[in-house]
């Protein structure tokens, strides 16, 4: 009997996998065909990205400030204060920005994709849309997945930006001018770093999309079923986020 209730779940996962992956590359491959849906997208850019600036930046803004003091209190009794600038923009633009940029839009973004998604499919919209010859992934999936990877990138940017100004705000009060603060962003960073810190979320971004659009599309049982799918989606975005920036920040270092 056990046997038969693990070859079932491990069944269930690998056609969930399956399901997944299918969805994923069904998506990329239709981002460059006709239609686009441009107003579609606009829409999602305008939801997934603008509406999430704040909560980045705020976000962005309080975690440099405490990688700044921290950092401080630790330079400090060495006398090497200078390197804050470096050690903040190494930490925020390599790793942080981009993962807790992620997990934002996951939270607000990625729910909200589910949740459309979902009730869409329990007040049976998309099958009215399969009756009339739609192309569902085209038409509702590829312009979020377009959307997301526009966003990302940019709120990333932003995050880390403002991150760097917090991070300063918290250096001048312990003595450190504007060119200290920059002149230690070139004895940490290279290019390498900045393009790591463009290429996770783009791959953040793709992963909250296709995952926003899995669940949110496979949903069942109501209004009920729709917030339990939202909460399924955000759980298992910010968790595969996380695994997945260990294994790309690994192939960033094996090609130093």
């Amino acid at each position: 009997m056990n046997i038969i209730v693990v070859d079932r779940v491990l069944i269930r996962f690998f056609h969930g996998l399956q399901s997944y992956f299918s969805l994923g590359g069904g998506m990329l491959a239709r981002i460059f065909r006709r239609p686009s849906y441009y107003r579609e997208f606009v829409v999602q850019f305008d939801k997934l990205g603008f509406a999430s600036l704040f909560i980045c930046l705020l976000t962005g803004l309080f975690s440099g400030m405490v990688m700044a003091l921290q950092a401080l209190i630790q330079l400090k009794p060495f006398a090497a204060t200078s390197y804050v600038g470096g050690m903040v923009a190494a930490t925020m633009i390599k790793e942080l920005g981009p993962v807790l940029a992620s997990l934002m839009v996951a939270g607000r973004g990625g729910s909200a994709i589910t949740a459309e998604l979902g009730t869409m499919v329990v007040t049976e919209q998309v099958d009215a849309m399969r009756v009339e010859g739609t192309d569902i992934i085209q038409r509702l999936a590829t312009p979020r997945l377009k959307a997301m990877l526009l966003a990302m990138p940019l709120l990333t940017v932003a995050t880390d930006v403002i991150s760097l100004v917090g991070g300063y705000v918290m250096s001048a009060g312990y003595g450190i001018n504007p060119i200290m603060y920059v002149s230690g962003l070139s004895q940490f960073m290279v290019f390498q770093d900045l393009i790591e810190g463009l290429v996770k979320p783009l791959f953040f971004g793709l992963i909250i999309a296709v995952t926003g659009c899995y669940v949110g599309l496979n949903t069942r049982g109501g209004a009920e079923g729709v917030g339990a799918a939202a909460k399924q989606a955000v759980v298992l975005s910010s968790v595969t986020i996380l695994v997945s920036d260990f294994f790309i920040s690994k192939i960033f270092v094996a090609f130093r």
